[in-house]
C-alpha cells in the first residue's frame, strides 16, 4: 500500500505513545507520514475518552478531518479509547470513519485498510493481538516518553479507565528496558502509566525502582522523570531512588485531588489529608530541592462551599511548586455519576477560577526566588514569536509545567545551558546566558 498517512493524536502522553505505535507500524510497512493533514489520504485521529469533553472534541475532529474528502483524503480511521469504549454507538453513528481501531490494535491497521479499500467499513477494535511494536516517536527527539503500563485497578468513584483500558497489566520489564534502549539518545526519559507507583503489582511484586535502576544503567538516558505516582503507593524505596540516583529527577508528580477527607473518600482515594501530609513533609526532608506537581477536582458532588475553602487554605499551606485543576465532569458509568448533590456548573468554573488564583500567587512567590540566580536549562527550541530559546528546568515536565524563556547567542535543541534569570512571572522564567556554555553530553 502506497499511501500518504496523517494523524491527530488527542489526550494524554500515555495516548501519545500509543499513537507513536501507529506510526511506527506506518514507517514499517514504508508508508509516507505528514504532518499536513490537506496532504494525507489517510488520515488516522488517535481519541481520547476520558471526559465527556474528550469525547466531543474527538469526534468533531473527525468531522473535521472528513472536509478533506473534497482534496485528497480517502480514508479515516478513528483510533484509541473512543472506538475501545463506545465502539457499539460510535460505529453506526459515526459514518464518516472508514476503520475503527482499539488502544491495542496496531497491528491491524494494514489489514483493516486492505478490507476498507475493498469497499468494507471495518469494526478492528479488539482484533489485535496486543504487540506493541515500534514506535516513531513524535515528540522532540531530546525527550520521550515510555508507557510502563496500561489499564488501572484504584477504581477511582469518578475515572472511566478501568472500563476503557481495562486492570493494570505491567509490560514485561526486559521489553521496556529494550524500548528505551532502542529510542538512542535521550536527555529525559519520562515514566507514565495510569498509575506508575504500582509498577509490577499485578506480576506479584512491586518493581518500580528496579525498573528506575535498569534504565539508568542504559548509557544513552541520560535523565529520568516519573509521573502520575499515586501518594499511597509511594514507598521507601522509591524515596530513596529519588534521593540518590543521579539519573532520576527530583520530580514527583503526586495526584492528590482533594485535601479533604470526606470527598477523599468520596472518590475512593486511598489517603487521608495526614497522610498526605506526611508525605509531602517527608519528600521535602529526604529529598532537598525535590519539586511536587498534583492535580485536584473542584466540585465533586456535594463539596460544600467550607470544604472548598478548606481546599485552598491547603494549597497555601502544602505550596506544591506546580498544579493542575480540573471541574469535576459527571461521566455515565461511574459510581459518582448516581451521587448525590452534583454541583452546578457555573459553581465549579468559579471554584476551579478560584483555586487557579491562589496557585498563582503561590506559583510568583516560588519563581521570583530564581530571580538573579543561574539555573540549569534543557532547551526544548525556538519561540521564534518572541524571538528567544524555550528550554526547561529540572522542576519543569513538557507541555503541563511552565518554562525557562532565555536568549542566547547560540543554542542547540537537546543541550543544556546555565541561564542567569533576570524576571519571572507565576510560571515562566526568563533570562539569559552570558556565553555559549552548553554543558556536552555526558
Amino acid at each position: 500500500m502506497d499511501k500518504v498517512f496523517g494523524m491527530i493524536s488527542l489526550g494524554c502522553d500515555k495516548n501519545r505513545v500509543d499513537a507513536e505505535r501507529l506510526l511506527g507500524e506506518i514507517k514499517a510497512h514504508g508508508c509516507r507520514i505528514t504532518d499536513d493533514p490537506s496532504e494525507a489520504q489517510i488520515l488516522i485521529v488517535n481519541t481520547c475518552a476520558f471526559l465527556n469533553s474528550a469525547r466531543k472534541e474527538a469526534i468533531e475532529t473527525v468531522l473535521e478531518g472528513n472536509r478533506y474528502r473534497s482534496g485528497k483524503l480517502e480514508k479515516i480511521v478513528v483510533s484509541g479509547c473512543l472506538p475501545q469504549k463506545f465502539i457499539g454507538e460510535l460505529y453506526p453513528e459515526l459514518t464518516e470513519a472508514d476503520v475503527f481501531l482499539g488502544i491495542s490494535d496496531a497491528g491491524e491497521l494494514f489489514p483493516a485498510l486492505e478490507r476498507a479499500y475493498a469497499g468494507e467499513r471495518v469494526n478492528a477494535v479488539g482484533r489485535g493481538d496486543g504487540r506493541r511494536g515500534g514506535r516513531l516517536v513524535s515528540t522532540a527527539l531530546h525527550y520521550k516518553y515510555l508507557k510502563i503500563a496500561d489499564g488501572c485497578f484504584n477504581h477511582c468513584t469518578y475515572c472511566l479507565i478501568p472500563k476503557i483500558r481495562g486492570k493494570y497489566v505491567s509490560y514485561p520489564m526486559e521489553e521496556l528496558v529494550a524500548e528505551a534502549e532502542a529510542l538512542g539518545q535521550t536527555e529525559e526519559l519520562i515514566l507514565v502509566a495510569q498509575d506508575t507507583t504500582r509498577y509490577g503489582e499485578d506480576l506479584g511484586a512491586n518493581k518500580l525502582t528496579a525498573l528506575i535502576r535498569a534504565l539508568s544503567a542504559l548509557g544513552n538516558i541520560r535523565h529520568i522523570r516519573l509521573l502520575y505516582c499515586y501518594p499511597e503507593a509511594v514507598s521507601e524505596e522509591l524515596i530513596a531512588e529519588l534521593k540518590e540516583n543521579p539519573k532520576l529527577l527530583k520530580y514527583l508528580d503526586l495526584p492528590i485531588q482533594h485535601s479533604e477527607d470526606r470527598i477523599l473518600k468520596l472518590m475512593g482515594r486511598r489517603t487521608t489529608q495526614a497522610e498526605i501530609r506526611a508525605l509531602v513533609g517527608r519528600l521535602r526532608r529526604e529529598v532537598p530541592g525535590i519539586a511536587l506537581r498534583t492535580t485536584f477536582i473542584a466540585g465533586f458532588p456535594s463539596e460544600t462551599e467550607e470544604e472548598h475553602r478548606a481546599l485552598i487554605g491547603f494549597l497555601r499551606e502544602m505550596k506544591f511548586e506546580n498544579c493542575g485543576f480540573f471541574a469535576y465532569s459527571r461521566e455515565p458509568e461511574t459510581p459518582a455519576y448516581r451521587m448525590k448533590g452534583q454541583i452546578a456548573a457555573g459553581v465549579k468554573r468559579r471554584y476551579v477560577k478560584e483555586l487557579y488564583a491562589a496557585q498563582e500567587e503561590i506559583a510568583s512567590a516560588f519563581s521570583a526566588k530564581f530571580v538573579g540566580e543561574r539555573v540549569k536549562v534543557l532547551c526544548d527550541g525556538i519561540d521564534y514569536e518572541r524571538s528567544c530559546f524555550v528550554g526547561r528546568t529540572y522542576f519543569q515536565a513538557p507541555e503541563i509545567d511552565g518554562t525557562v524563556r532565555f536568549r542566547s547567542p547560540s543554542a542547540e535543541e537537546g543541550k543544556y545551558y546555565t541561564v542567569r534569570v533576570t524576571r519571572a512571572d507565576a510560571y515562566d522564567l526568563y533570562g539569559q546566558t552570558e556565553e555559549d556554555n552548553h554543558e556536552p553530553a555526558e
